[in-house]
């Protein structure tokens, strides 16, 4: 026997390798395209590792400051700190450097927008119920650390802008009551930005530390995903109990393959052809200067947005002043964000009563309640989003800068409660027609002539899959009914159960704003079941 193969067989009989990859080479992948957004996330993190490792053998992370004489004759002869020389090296006199640059920043880019929208997909089909609410906590956990590790990374480069940010991030740590002070000079090694400490601790944060923590949750997340299986949407023949899809080898592992190059040549096509953040235009930072029309990278624009729309708002207490107008846009608003959106899952869980595993998607349009709070936390997102950028909104559209910042703050209450009652009632609508084809059918085209000499329509019934996923619904016997109590005292008790049906009967029952609602015509469903047991 060859060498080789003794060796193969060796590691076999000790580590049972054989077993492992029979048993796991043939688990089932989803074919739909929504669970590839995943992938891209994953794609575009292995492209920041590899990028961001050739970048590092070039970029100095220090804030000593040198007069700058490399290829770029606009600022030759500059004051600057060795970090923004490096940058201008790395981008002007290194073979590939800024083409490296160019696809870290919009694989950065891209890395959260994948998270975001993958979210997204997770949270309006439902795919973060039990078994996988340890998995939505990880993904939300991601999203905000990736955050994070975007505008450090951006920071880096100690240019006009990047510097522009750090002041304000200062002045966020500021903010923070009795410790604010404490926790600045902790961080940025001394006063801003006179330490030459902070760019070498930031770059050790970059580059080890949150990439670090960011590795570990990706691969739990995977692993509990392995572990779990996919979700589905549903369809004919399909159940909570078993997942039908390709198999890992060859046809997923084949595709997630040329899926990864697709994504890499994407980043390459985006780095060659749009530049970004040309750092060699902004020049030094400098403390007394600021650009027109600074604006930070779309994930951090909603933070910029709530600082922007707050009004002066402060108190002094013990001696101690209190800026609210930056507590609670900078730290208050996106601490409690990210809390909410991680605990939405058991908070939906306490709410339905619903303690069922789960492996079938939910059309959205079957759970109204839930995509109409999600398209209300995106008209409140966007809302702070494009609030970030009121200046460049006046000077282009030349309207006065206080009336933007005014729209904006009635937007933050108004939009999303709009957005809330339209997706709902568009949801409500979409039931109502998928109830309507499943009592009557699907035009066909075809007109009849009746015997009292009129014309009609005949309709046929659906095909088998959209028949199928017409009489998926919520479970009618998850709504809960209201309680009786014999002493009518508010205890607390009560009160907590009165709080928990109304939550529960606002979250399932549409019966009284559609008929059937997500949960079908629940009368003509026991008949029809009825006559068909009759009739066996």
């Amino acid at each position: 026997m060859p060498a080789g193969w003794k060796l193969v067989y060796g590691v076999n009989d000790r580590l049972g390798s054989t077993t492992f990859l029979r048993t796991n080479l043939g688990k089932a992948f989803p074919k739909h395209w929504t669970f590839l957004l995943g992938e891209i996330a994953l794609y575009s993190f292995i492209v920041l590792i590899l990028t961001g490792v050739y970048l590092t053998l070039f970029f100095r992370p220090s804030g000593t400051e040198v007069v700058y004489g490399g290829s770029y004759s606009q600022l030759r002869g500059v004051k600057m700190s060795e970090a923004y020389a490096s940058t201008l090296n790395l981008s002007f006199d290194v073979r590939g450097g800024l083409l490296m640059r160019q696809i870290h920043h919009w694989a950065a880019n891209l890395f959260l927008a994948a998270i975001c929208v993958h979210l997204l997909r997770i949270f309006f089909t439902g795919a973060f119920r039990k078994p996988r609410e340890i998995n939505w906590v990880i993904g939300v956990t991601l999203f905000a650390l990736s955050v994070l590790e975007g505008f450090a990374g951006y920071s880096l480069p100690d240019d006009l802008l990047s510097g522009t940010g750090l002041r304000i991030a200062e002045g966020i740590v500021l903010a923070i009551p009795v410790v604010g002070t404490y926790l600045m000079l902790w961080m940025f090694g001394g006063e801003f930005p006179a330490s030459e400490s902070f760019i070498p601790r930031l770059f050790t944060v970059h580059i080890l530390l949150i990439p670090a923590i960011l590795l570990a949750l990706i691969t739990a997340h995977l692993m509990i995903l392995w572990h779990q299986t996919h979700t589905q949407w549903p369809g004919k023949g399909r159940r909570e109990q078993a997942v039908q899809g390709e198999p890992t080898f060859p046809s997923f592992m084949a595709q997630s393959g040329a899926y990864f190059l697709y994504t890499f040549g994407f980043l390459a096509a985006l780095a060659t052809f749009a530049q970004i953040n040309p750092v060699w235009l902004y020049g030094p930072y400098d403390p007394d200067q600021v650009s027109f029309g600074s604006q930070p990278d779309w994930y951090i624009a909603f933070l910029e947005g709530s600082l922007r729309i707050m009004g002066r708002i402060s108190t002094t207490v013990a001696g101690h002043t209190i800026g609210w107008n930056v507590l609670l846009p900078a730290v208050v608003l996106p601490g409690a964000f990210f809390t909410l959106i991680g605990l939405y899952p058991f908070f939906e869980r306490w709410a339905t009563g619903d303690e069922r595993i789960h492996h079938l998607l939910d059309r959205p349009r079957n759970a109204a309640t839930r995509t109409a709070i999600g398209a209300a936390v995106i008209a409140w997102y966007g809302n702070l989003w494009a609030a970030g950028g009121n200046d460049i909104l006046s000077n282009a559209f030349k309207i006065p800068l206080f009336w933007t910042t005014w729209f904006f703050r009635v937007g933050f209450f108004v939009f999303p409660v709009l957005a809330f009652v339209v997706a709902r009632r568009v949801c409500l609508s979409l039931q109502r027609r998928d109830l309507q084809k499943r009592e009557e059918g699907v035009e066909s085209g075809l007109i009849s002539l009746t015997p009292e000499g009129g014309y009609v329509e005949r309709h046929e019934r659906s095909a088998p899959e959209e028949a199928a996923i017409l009489r998926t619904r919520q479970p009618r016997e998850l709504v809960a009914a209201y309680p009786h109590h014999i002493i009518p005292l508010p205890t607390p008790g009560r009160v907590r159960t009165q709080v928990r049906t109304r939550t529960n009967r606002f979250y399932l029952n549409y019966q009284t704003e559609s008929h059937g609602g997500g949960q079908g015509d629940l009368k003509r469903d026991g008949a029809v079941e009825k006559e068909k047991k009759e009739g066996s």
